[in-house]
């Protein structure tokens, strides 16, 4: 059996360092050696799970249908969020195996896609909805003027320093089902979430763009509600 591995890891820093890959690395090397199969070539996606395109994805089904090969990835459960990779894995008519679930065929992939679609509709209207309960509680998302709140307090007023705090509290209480969607989606690290609520249009509480340095305070504020912190 000739093989043609496809590997994906959402970042480049990803790519680069090798997190992320060795671990898929090794379960499609242990399905290799289980069958005595030959690998002809490891392909490697630097790619969000969001994006549809793939270019990677087909130049390794190419191969794979050019070689006779059977395209192996190492989990198709980490995948299985993205309906476009999925029906383009179903309808490659490329023979393929997933290590973690080596039984799945292309209808267990056609409902995996079905499913991942709803899925990711539900968690649009979720973050949606987050964000209209904000705007109704009074919670201004994106206001460019959100600096001039700090700006009127001015330094030393306490009341003025408090209403920030509580602004800030609940904002941040507001984004905590938006984080929660964006980590179902795969969006973890500090700069693809800092990327990806700056794209849905969300701002910080003072109106600015978010950054690696905004959201690792937000998730310390979130933290801290949780622990029943001050800030």
């Amino acid at each position: 059996m000739k093989i043609v591995s496809y590997l994906r890891v959402s970042t480049a820093r990803q790519g680069r360092s090798g997190l992320g890959l060795d671990a898929q690395r090794n379960a499609i090397q242990g399905y290799v050696e289980a069958k005595g199969a030959v690998l002809v070539r490891e392909v490697v996606e630097v790619e969000s799970g969001k994006v549809n395109t793939r270019p990677k994805l087909a130049e390794a089904l190419h191969l794979a249908k050019v070689t006779g090969s059977v395209l192996v990835i190492a989990k198709l459960d980490r995948l299985s969020r993205n309906a476009a990779f999925l029906l383009t894995l179903r309808d490659s008519g490329v023979k393929f195996i997933a290590a973690d679930m080596p039984d799945a065929n292309e209808l267990t992939v056609g409902i995996m896609a079905l499913v991942a679609q709803q899925e990711r509709e539900a968690i649009s209207k979720r973050t949606k909805e987050a964000l209209e309960a904000a705007k109704q509680r009074g919670i201004i998302l994106g206001n460019p003027n959100g600096a001039d709140a700090l700006r009127r307090a001015g330094k030393g007023n306490t009341a003025g320093i408090q209403a920030i705090k509580v602004h800030a509290d609940a904002h941040a209480q507001d984004l905590r089902s938006v984080l929660k969607d964006l980590a179902e989606e795969g969006i973890t690290s500090l700069g693809a979430v800092a990327k990806a609520l700056n794209e849905r249009g969300i701002r910080t509480p003072r109106g600015g763009a978010w950054y690696k340095t905004s959201v690792s305070n937000l998730l310390s504020r979130l933290d801290g509600l949780a622990k029943g912190q001050e800030f």
